[in-house]
């Protein structure tokens, strides 16, 4: 255990914890995942997370991690000093292969880590994901399969990018997923992502419904590998 910098707790960090980048994101899925019981777990510079018991009677922490590698990298590491062993990122990602149905669930079996901050943290550059077969079976309508994660959405090259990668097999490309990965394996953490592609295609209204689905299954998934302890 080691006191974390940048994380403020104000309620007890379980031991499992659900990613979602948007902070916006992390309340909504508090409202659904958690029970009355919820608490703030943060809220320093507008990363807010929750702490609460989930459906299987067992504590269970929400904690935004802000968009891009580093920032989630920095989270990360902070809540695995502070005894996080397993957790799941749920966020969005833009589909690589055609056609994408927006809202589609994708459970992440591996990562192409080609973002910095990955390099940075000596993470190979490829890295296998946990809780893919369990998330695919706590959400019947998801699909499985590698993704890749980079740092420059609007990159000069990003249709070349893309193309290369979607040759390549890859199914969706993300910010964040490579450099959690790093981090967990660094830490032994047991690591995984679900995501809802081409989300920014979608209105919030038609995303919210989706980015819960893809909570909640992440939150079954979790329980399932009965990580609940410590």
């Amino acid at each position: 255990m080691s006191e974390p910098i940048h994380l403020r707790p104000t309620a007890p960090l379980a031991p499992r914890v659900l990613l979602p980048g948007d902070p916006g994101r992390a309340l909504a899925l508090a409202q659904v995942v958690l029970g009355d019981d919820r608490r703030m777990f943060h809220h320093h510079r507008g990363l807010w997370g929750y702490t609460g018991t989930a459906a299987d009677g067992a504590p269970l922490t929400i904690q935004s991690t802000g968009i891009g590698g580093p920032s989630g990298a920095l989270v990360l590491e902070e809540l695995a000093g502070m005894g996080a062993r397993a957790a799941i990122r749920v966020g969005t990602a833009r589909g690589l292969q055609d056609p994408v149905r927006p809202g589609a669930l994708l459970a992440v079996t591996e990562v192409r880590a080609l973002d910095g901050a990955s390099r940075a943290l000596g993470g190979p550059e490829t890295l296998p994901l946990a809780f893919a077969d369990a998330l695919v079976a706590a959400a019947a309508d998801a699909v499985s399969g590698p993704i890749v994660s980079h740092d420059v959405l609007h990159a000069p090259d990003a249709a070349d990018q893309a193309a290369a990668w979607r040759a390549d097999g890859l199914l969706a490309a993300d910010l964040e997923t490579g450099a959690l990965a790093a981090v967990a394996r660094r830490h032994g953490l047991a690591f995984g992502a679900i995501l809802v592609l081409d989300g920014h295609r979608l209105d919030d209204e038609a995303l919210a419904p989706r980015a819960e689905r893809a909570g909640q299954a992440a939150a079954a998934a979790l329980a399932a590998a009965d990580v609940a302890g410590g």
